[in-house]
């Protein structure tokens, strides 16, 4: 028998002797050790199951809207997307406003008309940067949105601070008036409401960080170029401000469809002001009021039961510019 020791002419070496012998023999170190639980098959890098899933990360990659991972996708890179005004009209009108802008992208190809040509003209003339992108690029650039072949990049608002707003209007040597927003989500509203404030004489805005449209391109759209000329300021909490500024002697006075004086007595407006506007829907915040001195309510047709935020806040701003002058002659 091969292998059998009792072969004559066999030899032996040690430790080659088959099957169990006096010690460990070195088969403890050569054993195979456990190693734990067995992973799932989605871990295991060369399972069908983790070739499948690899496969299906990669198609989704090249295609978000697959499962619905368009919304995600949006959601995910918004903030990544630069500030833009889109669309040849309102790109127009932003460069017409004097709006900041850093650079005009148009899509290659673009067949131009009068609005391409002017929108262009415009830039160039403000030195504003022309950059010719491909349609694929600019969807990505202005979140697919329809943009005609042609969008406006703003550059970030520089909010100021609330202290600045009430140290602007005590140095101009005028009784102070500043507008604070109290929940206004539409940034249209906003930038409506500071054309009236810059309209009207007044020394700043003022919006909250939370729940508060900010200083987009389309607020600074519709405020037509005057958020270049008020100041915006932005707060952490609107009530402890308002307080700090009502501690200057401002009279802080919220506009409410319910106020308990009406444009006709309004008094106060001659003297250091401040008007807080109500968001679209539900008006003036519990704690807002709290803080007012009085609420205003605009006088109106028993047929008609209130007013766009931004036109009423238009409206008493109006009121207040007219009372200044007449207190002035």
């Amino acid at each position: 028998m091969a292998g059998n020791s009792q072969r004559r002419g066999a030899v032996r070496k040690d430790g080659t002797k088959k099957g169990a012998v006096v010690g460990t023999g070195g088969q403890q170190r050569r054993g195979v050790k456990g190693r734990g639980p067995t992973p799932a098959a989605v871990e295991r890098p060369h399972h069908p199951a983790a070739k499948r899933a690899v496969a299906a990360a990669k198609r989704d990659s090249k295609n978000p809207q697959r499962n619905g991972a368009s919304n995600s996708r949006s959601v995910r890179g918004k903030s990544d997307l630069p500030e833009t005004v889109v669309g040849r009209n309102p790109v127009v009108e932003a460069l017409r406003a004097g709006v900041p802008a850093t650079a005009l992208y148009v899509a290659q190809g673009l067949s131009a008309d009068e609005r391409v040509t002017e929108a262009v003209h415009e830039a160039a003339g403000r030195g504003i940067a022309i950059l010719e992108v491909g349609r694929g690029e600019l969807d990505r650039l202005t979140g697919n949105a329809i943009h005609q072949g042609l969008a406006l990049k703003v550059p970030p608002y520089t909010y100021a601070h609330p202290d600045e707003l009430m140290a602007l209007a005590v140095e101009s040597g005028q009784p102070a008036l500043l507008v604070a927003v109290d929940g206004v989500t539409d940034p249209r509203n906003l930038g409506a409401i500071v054309r009236s404030a810059a309209a009207f004489g007044a020394h700043g805005v003022l919006v909250p960080e939370r729940r508060s449209a900010g200083m987009t391109a389309s607020a600074w759209r519709t405020s037509a170029g005057t958020a270049a000329r008020i100041p915006v300021g932005r707060c952490t909490n609107l009530v402890r401000t308002l307080k700090d500024w009502a501690a200057t002697g401002a009279m802080i006075v919220g506009l409410d469809a319910d106020g308990t004086v009406n444009t006709d007595d309004f008094d106060m407006a001659t003297g250091p002001l401040v008007l807080v506007v109500g968001s679209e829907g539900r008006g003036l915040s519990r704690l807002t009021v709290t803080v007012c001195d009085a609420t205003i309510s605009i006088p109106m047709a028993r047929t008609v039961e209130s007013l766009n935020a931004s036109v009423a806040a238009g409206v008493v701003l109006a009121e207040v510019a007219r009372r200044r002058r007449s207190n002035a002659r």
